[in-house]
């Protein structure tokens, strides 16, 4: 053989064998996992599902994230991430799912970071730890969502008396067009809103997990019937939906904010703009004024047969449970059949033990007390509605609220639920029905209190405090049946001690039933039905917005002015927007007071969160002196001598200068009456009067702003501090 014909073959043999691993198998490709800074949105990422790093010290940035559980997609990743618990303040790897838009976004404290509340937003997002199932890999890169200029067609410039035209030369969240306008033109964003009907009382709002997406679909929920509110919920500039039109060569260029403008839309006026900046504390400032907008046509849900349980549970292991195929996400609401009994209105989640050191005996007892449990409480949509998760490993639903109608119904879908197996993680659990299940596409009823009974054969393998405190907050009554608990010599064994006492609604023994043995399980149906229809005291469907009787004394005296009085009514409509409003949730009364004091409306008297903001844009300017003190008496015996005794009574005072009276003596006689009591000082206000008045701490109640347009800054302040201070209540 020829020297050349050698060194072919040698090359030949080279190439081949460095081309594959023994056996033809290639080395797994290691995922790739592209880095975000703090202040990255997941709205700005046009992918369904990704996989992010997180850097370190995203806390102290102090990016705004909306929501709890899930979040609007105006929210930062990492400090979502953080409020979750899925990573630290020391940064990691997050899975973000993005899923439908919700109608309201409810605010918490979790983990140091503090998220707001945001009304109807387009596209939600949820946050899991950064570990990818086996044979799932996530894209390495990002792909963004493309800015493009856009303009809308503003009319003519005497239709804008209360706005100021700004240029927009991108939208971060606005959906790819195939057309653009010219960079040159000026461009107007108008918000373009979706309404929520209001509702008497809303616990929690969140919602089911939603399926992975291959094809990036953003699932929208039906839009409610307008309403009639005086106010529209108004989104931030940078995430609101643009149009494309001709535009006014006559706009004035942009000129710094100092608040929102009263809306002319309510008068028939539609070229209301709002002009606020992207994205910055002007986030705080949620609302304008105006009749609620048609919401667009593309914001409708896709066909119910559209998407399927099937793939719904491949992609959220919390959701596996759902084996139905052929139907969308919306769980299919049989026949009413019963109206149940109206005594005992409640949507109530039974957590069931699916552990395997439960045994297919003792699940057999737990299926048989539920049934029984089912048939005793008389379900029907005019009385209680029930739904079970069983919890192992992982919680799974077996069936909503919405999914039975009936007690007749209920009997035989509980004998077919299959033990799962797995620890007794109840913890994670009481995570899941606080993030996913209580939701209105679950069937929760805001009206109805929320209830979740808690089965636990021995002990949890988790803990459980952190993630009942969160549910507690959010207005869940929790009960825990414990059977067969741990004796003395078996506490060393348990994860974490006195989880009773840290999990249950109240430690007065009211919310924990303990059952010496399996077979004396059924002896305690009885008295659960009789504990968990009682509906008035079941306390912890009281939280710190719907739990209130808040005054707001305003100063009406000359010194303040036409202009900035209606600065002051934008900031009590964006503080009172935040709260829960009916006659049986937070009523609001306010006082307006010169050297005379006038009741602009009692508690009560607008019962409903539509009205109630109407009310506020009627209060006419007074003009006079400043009789702070007097108009604190007055307060107390108009309005908190008509507190009613389950109510927090909160005073929030707001004044620009030095009262002409004393404002000590009446200060601490409204203290002494249990009145929390805020101030707020504006421009010439007295620094030592703001103290007389505001309740002990100062810092966490007294309030000085240099000018008026500045108020919008302690909307957040006060919301926060008036549920912390409920939320640090005694539980016994």
């Amino acid at each position: 053989m020829s020297k050349a014909t050698l060194t072919t073959v040698f090359i030949a043999f080279l190439l081949t064998s460095s081309g594959a691993k023994p056996n033809g198998k290639n080395k797994k490709p290691k995922q790739a996992v592209p880095a975000i800074e703090c202040d990255m949105r997941a709205g700005k990422i046009s992918l369904s599902e990704f996989i992010v790093k997180c850097p370190a010290n995203c806390r102290e940035t102090k990016e705004k994230v909306y929501g709890t559980g899930v979040f609007a997609s105006i929210s930062s990743i990492c400090n979502a991430a953080i409020h979750s618990g899925v990573i630290t303040n020391s940064g990691g790897k997050v899975i973000v799912m993005k899923m439908a838009g919700q109608a309201i976004y409810k605010g918490s404290l979790a983990n140091g970071v503090r998220s707001l509340s945001l009304p109807n937003w387009r596209e939600s997002f949820s946050v899991s730890v950064g570990k990818p199932k086996q044979g799932v890999t996530y894209p390495s890169t990002l792909v963004f969502v493309p800015s493009r200029p856009t303009t809308v067609k503003t009319g003519e410039p005497k239709d804008l008396p209360y706005s100021t035209v700004s240029p927009v030369t991108e939208a971060p969240e606005a959906e790819p067009s195939s057309t653009a306008a010219p960079p040159t033109t000026t461009h107007v964003t108008i918000p373009i809103t979706t309404s929520a009907k209001p509702r008497a009382t809303v616990h929690k709002v969140r919602e089911a997990g939603v399926h992975r997406s291959e094809t990036s679909v953003t699932i929208r929920r039906q839009p409610h019937a307008s309403s009639a509110s005086a106010f529209s919920r108004v989104q931030p500039q940078s995430e609101r939906k643009q149009h494309t039109a001709q535009s006014n060569p006559d706009s004035s260029p942009s000129v710094p904010n100092t608040g929102y403008k009263w809306s002319r839309m309510s008068t028939g006026d539609p070229a209301a703009l709002d002009p606020r900046p992207d994205n910055t504390e002007y986030e705080h400032w949620l609302y304008n004024f105006g009749q609620y907008s048609p919401a667009p046509e593309e914001h409708k849900p896709p066909s119910e047969t559209s998407h399927t349980r099937e793939s719904l549970a491949g992609s959220n292991p919390f959701e596996s449970g759902f084996s139905a195929q052929g139907h969308d996400l919306t769980a299919r609401v049989p026949e009413l059949m019963s109206q149940g009994d109206p005594n005992c209105k409640v949507d109530i989640a039974f957590l069931m033990d699916g552990s395997w050191s439960i045994g297919k005996r003792r699940f057999k007892i737990q299926k048989d007390f539920l049934v029984d449990v089912s048939q005793v409480i008389n379900v029907g949509v005019a009385g209680p509605m029930m739904g079970i998760i069983q919890y192992g490993d992982d919680p799974v639903t077996e069936f909503s609220l919405k999914q039975f109608s009936s007690s007749k119904d209920l009997k035989p879908a509980i004998s077919k639920i299959v033990q799962k197996g797995g620890l007794s993680n109840v913890g994670k659990a009481l995570s899941y029905i606080n993030q996913h299940f209580f939701s209105d596409a679950n069937g929760n009823r805001g009206g109805a209190p929320n209830v979740a009974v808690v089965l636990v054969d021995g002990w949890p393998t988790d803990k459980v405090e952190e993630a009942s405190r969160l549910a507690r907050e959010s207005g869940i009554n929790i009960f825990f049946v414990t059977i067969e608990g741990p004796d003395e010599n078996e506490k060393q064994n348990v994860v974490e001690t006195n989880f009773v006492d840290k999990a249950v609604c109240r430690t007065n023994g009211f919310f924990s039933l303990p059952i010496k043995s399996w077979f004396a399980l059924r002896k305690a149906v009885q008295p659960l039905v009789k504990q968990v229809c009682d509906t008035d005291r079941l306390v912890c469907s009281k939280t710190c917005l719907n739990a209130n009787d808040i005054a707001f004394v305003i100063d009406g005296s000359s010194s303040v002015g036409t202009g900035n009085f209606r600065t002051v009514l934008q900031f009590v409509a964006n503080v009172t927007q935040e709260f829960e409003i009916s006659d049986t949730d937070t009523r609001v009364g306010i006082v307006q007071y010169t050297y005379e004091q006038r009741l602009e409306f009692a508690f009560g008297q607008h019962n409903n969160k539509a009205d109630l903001l109407n009310a506020i844009k009627r209060i006419n300017y007074w003009s006079g002196g400043t009789s702070t003190g007097a108009a604190i008496t007055f307060a107390a015996d108009q309005l908190f001598s008509k507190s009613k005794p389950n109510k927090r009574k909160i005073m929030i005072v707001i004044t620009d200068g030095r009262s002409y009276d004393d404002v000590r003596a009446p200060a601490l006689a409204v203290h002494r009456k249990g009145v929390i009591a805020y101030s707020i000082g504006i421009a010439w206000a007295a620094q030592d009067e703001l103290e007389y008045i505001a309740t002990d701490p100062d810092r966490d109640h007294s309030f000085f702003v240099d000018e008026f347009d500045n108020l919008y800054k302690y909307v957040s302040k006060i919301i926060h501090n008036i549920c912390n201070e409920f939320n640090s209540q005694p539980r016994n």
